[in-house]
C-alpha cells in the first residue's frame, strides 16, 4: 500500500492534481498496486484564510508517508516567495530532498522549438543539487528602502551536498540506456567557490570507470543544450544553475504544460510536482494543461517501483502527443483539463 501525501496548491493546482489522481487511480487498477491519500490544506489560501504557512509537526506527518504529490504555489495577494519559501522549500530543507530531477525529453519534433530536432536528441535528465547555494536564505538586506541599501546573498555549498548529488547522477548515468555519461555544469572559472564542485565531481568519477564525465560552463551549456541536445546523457550542477537550466530544457521539450520534477531523496519520502507555477489567471476555467502533473505521477510511480505504471503512463502520453490528439501544451491547446484526463485515461486503456 502506497501512502501518498496530496497537496493541491494555489490556482490551477488543485485542478491538474485532480486529473493526475484520475490517472493515478486507472493505472492501479490496471497495473494491480494500492495506495491511499491524504489530502493537505497548505497553500496560499490556507494561509489567507488561517494566518498559518507550514507547521513544523506535518514533517513528521509527511515522513509516514511514501511520496508527496504537489500542484502548485503562489498568488499575487500573498507577499512574493512568502508561501512558495514556506511550503516547496520547506518540504526540500526539511526532508532533505536533495536531489531535484528533471527529464528533458522531447515526445514529438512537432513540440520542439528547435528545428531538425528529433526525439532521440533531446532525452537527458539534469540533476539539479537542491538544499544548498543561494536557496538556504543566508544572508538578508541592510538598510532596506534608503540610497545606502544593501542586499547579500551567499552560495553554499559542502562537500556531503556535492558529493551525494554526484554519486546520484553517476548511478543514474549507468542506468540509464544511453551514453553512460554525466557532465558536470558549473560556474567555477568565475566563481571560484564552485571549484569544490569540479573537484568533488572529478573524484567520485573515478569511482566510476564505465562512465565518462566532462565538463561546461553554465552559459556554453546552455548554448549548447540549443545547438546540440544529443550531447547531454545526465547533467549534474548547482540549485540555482539547475533551476534555469532546467527551466530552459522545458522549453526544448515542449514547455512548462509537460515537465514535471521529483524532488528527491532516496530510500525515503519524496515530492514529486509539476514545474509550472500556478497561473492564477486561469483558476477554475478548466484550460489549464494536466500533463506535467500526470507526468509527475509516472515519475512518483517510478520512484515507489511501480515500473510497469510508469512505463504504462508515459506510453500513454507519448501516444496522445505523436498522434495528434494533443496538439499543445498551453491553456490554448482547445481540450479541457478535464477532458485531457480524460484522453490520458482512455489511452491507458487502450493500451495496458
Amino acid at each position: 500500500m502506497h501512502k501518498i501525501a496530496v497537496i493541491g496548491g494555489d490556482g490551477i493546482g488543485p485542478e491538474v492534481v485532480d486529473e493526475a489522481l484520475k490517472v493515478l487511480k486507472k493505472a492501479s487498477g490496471i497495473y494491480g498496486f494500492n495506495y491511499e491519500t491524504t489530502n493537505y490544506p497548505f497553500g496560499s489560501e490556507h494561509y489567507l484564510q488561517t494566518g498559518e504557512l507550514m507547521p513544523d509537526s506535518i514533517y513528521d506527518e509527511f515522513r509516514q508517508h511514501d511520496a508527496v504529490l504537489m500542484g502548485a504555489i503562489g498568488d499575487p495577494r500573498c507577499e512574493v516567495g512568502l508561501v512558495e519559501r514556506a511550503v516547496i522549500a520547506g518540504i526540500r530543507f526539511n526532508l532533505d530532498l536533495y536531489v531535484n530531477l528533471r527529464p528533458i525529453k522531447l515526445y514529438t519534433e512537432a513540440l520542439c522549438p528547435i528545428k531538425g530536432k528529433t526525439c532521440t536528441d533531446v532525452d537527458f535528465v539534469v540533476v539539479r543539487e537542491n538544499t544548498e547555494d543561494v536557496y538556504t536564505g543566508i544572508g538578508g538586506i541592510m538598510k532596506k528602502g534608503t540610497p545606502d541599501e544593501v542586499a547579500i546573498a551567499n552560495m553554499v555549498f559542502t562537500r556531503k551536498g556535492c558529493e551525494r548529488a554526484a554519486r546520484y547522477a553517476f548511478e543514474l548515468a549507468r542506468s540509464r540506456n544511453k551514453d553512460k555519461k554525466v557532465t558536470l555544469v558549473d560556474k567555477a572559472n568565475a566563481i571560484r567557490a564552485q571549484d569544490i564542485w569540479t573537484r568533488t565531481v572529478e573524484e567520485v568519477g573515478h569511482e566510476y570507470p564505465d562512465i565518462t564525465h566532462d565538463h561546461a560552463y553554465i552559459d556554453a551549456a546552455c548554448m549548447w543544450m540549443i545547438k546540440n541536445p544529443e550531447w547531454f546523457d545526465v547533467v549534474v550542477t548547482t540549485n540555482i544553475f539547475g533551476d534555469i537550466f532546467t527551466d530552459l530544457g522545458a522549453m526544448v521539450q515542449g514547455g512548462m504544460g509537460i515537465a514535471a520534477s521529483g524532488n528527491i531523496h532516496p530510500g525515503q519520502v519524496s515530492m514529486f510536482e509539476p514545474i509550472h507555477g500556478s497561473a492564477p489567471k486561469y483558476k477554475g476555467k478548466n484550460v489549464a494543461c494536466p500533463i506535467a502533473a500526470i507526468m509527475a505521477v509516472q515519475m512518483m510511480l517510478d520512484f515507489l517501483g511501480e515500473k510497469r505504471a510508469a512505463g504504462g503512463v508515459e506510453n500513454a502520453v507519448t501516444a496522445l502527443l505523436r498522434s495528434g490528439r494533443i496538439k499543445s501544451l498551453d491553456a490554448r491547446s482547445g481540450i479541457s483539463t478535464s477532458e485531457m484526463g480524460d484522453l490520458v485515461v482512455q489511452e491507458l486503456d487502450r493500451k495496458p
